[in-house]
């Protein structure tokens, strides 16, 4: 029998299967753990426990802590982010401004940022990969929004969805994260209304 007609093969007998509800369980583990404990004192032991799940089950998916918390954290900050499509960008702008700003104002959100800003300005490798997945996470919504917008003649076509996720992104942040407040309905009006006309002006 030659390789090009020889069967397929099989799976190894007892190769581990990936269930999605260990999965799952093990990223709302993190989220919890992320919460209540911090990054700093998380541990791959501690996450298993609370899922309940063994240890293998999470070192099956990720190698360590860094890996998992790139791959919940960016998910979760991307959850029921919508893609709209208004016909206008300042009210596209303004709807993903209120689904970010309430996603910010839950309570384990506003206890988990800060403790990831805090390890990331001492850990340059968690710095690079946690901005790089956060940007990757809303890029793609973004970057719809934008060539909708570009595709209407609201904004050049050269638009930088780069820069519009900085646009969107960066006030909301500042007022969160560093301020500890949060904007009102006619803020965030005239927050979409000013990042619209930016866009559109070729900034």
């Amino acid at each position: 029998m030659t390789a090009d007609s020889a069967p397929p093969r099989r799976p190894p007998a007892g190769a581990a299967v990936l269930r999605p509800d260990v999965t799952e369980a093990i990223r709302a583990a993190v989220f919890a753990e992320l919460a209540e404990t911090g990054y700093a004192r998380m541990s791959m032991e501690r996450i298993a426990r609370r899922a309940g799940v063994g240890k293998a089950a999470v070192y099956r998916r990720w190698r360590s802590k860094l890996p998992l918390v790139l791959d919940v954290v960016p998910a979760v900050a991307a959850q029921g982010l919508p893609t709209p499509d208004t016909g206008s960008l300042r009210d596209d702008i303004r709807a993903l401004l209120d689904v970010s700003a309430r996603a910010l104002r839950h309570p384990a959100v506003a206890q988990i940022l800060p403790d990831l800003l805090a390890e990331a300005a001492r850990s340059p490798e968690l710095a690079e990969s946690l901005h790089a997945a956060l940007r990757e996470a809303h890029g793609g919504v973004v970057a719809a929004v934008v060539a909708q917008a570009a595709a209407r003649g609201d904004i050049p076509a050269a638009t930088d969805p780069a820069l519009a996720v900085d646009l969107l992104a960066g006030p909301l942040y500042w007022r969160h994260a560093v301020l500890g407040t949060a904007y009102t309905p006619p803020e965030l009006d005239a927050l979409a209304a000013a990042t619209a006309a930016a866009l559109a002006a070729g900034a």
